[in-house]
């Protein structure tokens, strides 16, 4: 009598098992991540004094954004002695946004991108030159570039 009720036990449980199995389309079910991405384009070069125009071009799942929820550029000083407030890009169209700002100061800068758009957030960052760079800025950018460089040399 107790090999029958271990046979229908597992006689039961392989059926539950089979029950609980998955479908070969179940990931299909669930909502498919779309990330935002963005191309921060700056002009090649910045004079001091003179209104520049810096654009982000957001894609979304290979497509141009057009109505981002939102986009708003954050720029600042590397040396921290000035750092603008964060403003609202305007849409230019083909998913292309853009900020017009004369710099008042040479020097090493940031600018970071603030945007969002169907759920996905993304605050993507680039540094610029305004003019000449003061000794400390070089230094600065001489540091990174030898951080990089070691961090390279010991993967072989």
């Amino acid at each position: 009598m107790n090999k029958n009720i271990c046979i229908s036990f597992i006689f039961i449980f392989s059926l539950l098992l089979s029950a609980c199995s998955l479908e070969q389309d179940v990931a299909n079910l669930y909502k498919k991540e779309k990330p935002l991405e963005s191309e921060i384009v700056i002009p090649e070069s910045f004079s001091e004094n003179k209104q520049e125009t810096i654009k982000a071009v957001l894609t979304q799942g290979g497509k141009k954004v057009e109505g981002a929820d939102f986009v708003h550029f954050e720029i600042w000083k590397q040396d921290g002695s000035l750092h603008y407030n964060m403003e609202q890009a305007e849409e230019v169209g083909n998913g292309t946004y853009s900020l017009s700002k004369k710099f008042d100061s040479n020097g090493l800068y940031f600018i970071k991108v603030h945007a969002s758009n169907d759920g996905s957030i993304i605050m993507p960052q680039k540094q610029f030159i305004v003019g000449e760079l003061s000794k400390s800025e070089l230094e600065f950018l001489q540091k990174g570039l030898r951080k990089q460089n070691e961090n390279h040399e010991h993967h072989h």
